[in-house]
């Protein structure tokens, strides 16, 4: 890569890792199911209206809104709400990418080879730890809700790979706003059940008052910046490199994830989960490298 790529992957790191002080922020005003349909409504309309539908099969379109669009954010929103810390979300929700490579192997018979096995077990290991020593302080359910929310993002990565390997000349930018048409019906639907059917559009139209300003500035940067332009430069990464050379730039997320709640929220991680999260990151380095003697050209995935 050139500097000036390499630059511009720091950059995305930088805003994905922001993106999670955002949820922070959006979490304040919204119900965490409302919040993440609403993130998505924001970009289903201007894509229904702007966006040439990509030219992929429909199952595989929905199968990528439902996992990385749905079940993610879902599941992220409600851990976060139920206590999981910011930095440490953004580090766990790492976990996608192991998790990509199992559902690849166990279920479109991906070849794995033994070092991504061995970083697979490493991020594993790591994983578990930080769950016991959350599980110490009674708080393990927002890990768990979080590692489902990376769950999700792993099964919207294969639908993802699928949809461009069927698709004919597929824009991933064009496929990417497309997949937020899918989850704002199921999750405001979820919202009105769960939450209320006028708790989350009260808060919506207080969001245009003074006091409201931080919440329309959190969704405002969940949709447009962190979607969007990051969305499109990491695109253009992936589009001049190989996935291999370019993906491994995303492991800067939680370290931005994390600094940034220690600096603006006072987290304080525990020795244990920064030994532990380190950890996890070398296994998850380790697992998304790609085996040698292979071409990697496959997008597997698109940060929250």
């Amino acid at each position: 890569m050139t500097v000036r790529d390499r630059g511009l992957a720091v950059v995305v790191a930088v805003l994905w890792g922001a993106n999670f002080i955002a949820m922070h922020v959006g979490l304040e005003y919204f119900p965490p199911i409302f919040l993440a349909g609403l993130r998505m409504l924001v970009l289903a309309v201007p894509a229904l209206v702007f966006v040439p539908r990509p030219r992929v099969p429909l199952r595989w379109l929905i199968g990528f809104g439902l996992g990385f669009g749905t079940l993610q954010f879902l599941f992220l929103f409600l851990g976060l709400r139920a206590g999981m810390p910011v930095g440490l979300a953004s580090l766990v929700l790492q976990a996608s990418g192991p998790f990509t490579l199992l559902l690849g192997a166990l279920l479109l018979r991906e070849r794995v080879s033994g070092r991504q096995w061995a970083g697979i077990g490493v991020a594993v290991a790591g994983l578990v730890t930080i769950a016991l020593v959350r599980a110490q302080a009674a708080a393990v359910l927002p890990v768990v809700l979080t590692l489902l929310g990376a769950l999700g993002w792993a099964s919207g990565n294969l639908c993802n790979r699928l949809a461009q390997r069927d698709g004919d000349r597929v824009d991933p930018l064009h496929l990417t706003m497309w997949m937020t048409v899918v989850p704002p019906v199921p999750l405001l639907v979820a919202s009105a059940v769960v939450e209320g059917p006028a708790t989350g559009w009260i808060a919506v139209g207080a969001m245009f008052s003074w006091d409201g300003l931080p919440a329309l500035a959190s969704l405002g940067y969940l949709s447009v910046v962190a979607t969007v332009v990051a969305g499109a430069m990491w695109t253009a990464l992936m589009r001049r490199y190989p996935a291999g050379v370019v993906a491994p730039h995303s492991l800067l997320v939680p370290v931005v994830g994390m600094a940034l709640a220690m600096v603006l929220l006072g987290e304080r991680p525990s020795v244990v989960e920064l030994v532990a999260g380190a950890v996890v990151v070398g296994g998850v380095l380790a697992a998304s490298a790609p085996a040698r003697r292979r071409r990697v050209t496959d997008v597997d995935a698109t940060v929250a």
